[in-house]
């Protein structure tokens, strides 16, 4: 289908399943990925800047993916925090089954693959990572950042990858201005184009 994007929630093109191998936390893995997902033959370059970037996070905690593909950012931090929870989130369906089996073809079992609105409602998040749907649009982008970046906790982070000509600055100031007193972001490094921007919960 023409219009069909990868942040469709139940794509209707051809599954066309494939593997690739990658390398995540250290570790070659054989994965799956299909027509209809985002970047479905490679770690996207902006996924590949905030992986490569991101300090490693804490043994243990409740963390998050946003938008998480196939993916590679959730399987990394399951496998550098083997005692962590990491949810990981997408409204494309055919990407949360893909998830699913390659978090077992890893053999990780501490991630919950979920659509938005089935985490619980309660759950509060010590660290976010995301390479966020920046071509959903502004409105869908921001009300994407509403709903999760409230949810960290108490000076905890979020790390987002954006790509500079599609507007990492003027994200990082529409979340300083419209959610100001909640977190606050600064531009942690840039990198290939992209900007990674830390977000603390304030």
């Amino acid at each position: 289908m023409a219009s069909e994007h990868y942040f469709s929630s139940k794509p209707q093109s051809e599954l066309k399943p494939r593997e690739i191998t990658v390398e995540l936390a250290g570790r070659t893995l054989s994965l799956a990925t299909a027509a209809g997902v985002f970047s479905p033959g490679r770690i996207d370059p902006g996924t590949a800047v905030l992986l490569a970037g991101m300090p490693t996070p804490p043994r243990d905690g409740t963390f998050l993916d946003v938008g998480c593909g196939w993916g590679p950012i959730a399987l990394t931090l399951a496998l550098l925090s083997p005692d962590a929870t990491v949810w990981a989130v997408d409204v494309n369906e055919r990407v949360l089954d893909l998830l699913r089996e390659n978090a077992q073809r890893a053999g990780i079992a501490n991630i919950r693959v979920a659509l938005p609105d089935d985490v619980p409602d309660d759950v509060v998040f010590d660290g976010i990572w995301s390479n966020p749907p920046i071509r959903v649009g502004k409105t869908v982008l921001h009300e994407i950042l509403e709903k999760w970046l409230p949810r960290l906790g108490i000076d905890m982070e979020a790390y987002l990858v954006v790509a500079k000509n599609l507007g990492a600055d003027s994200l990082q100031k529409w979340i300083n201005e419209e959610l100001a007193g909640v977190v606050e972001v600064e531009r942690e490094s840039t990198s290939k184009g992209y900007r990674t921007l830390r977000a603390t919960r304030l």
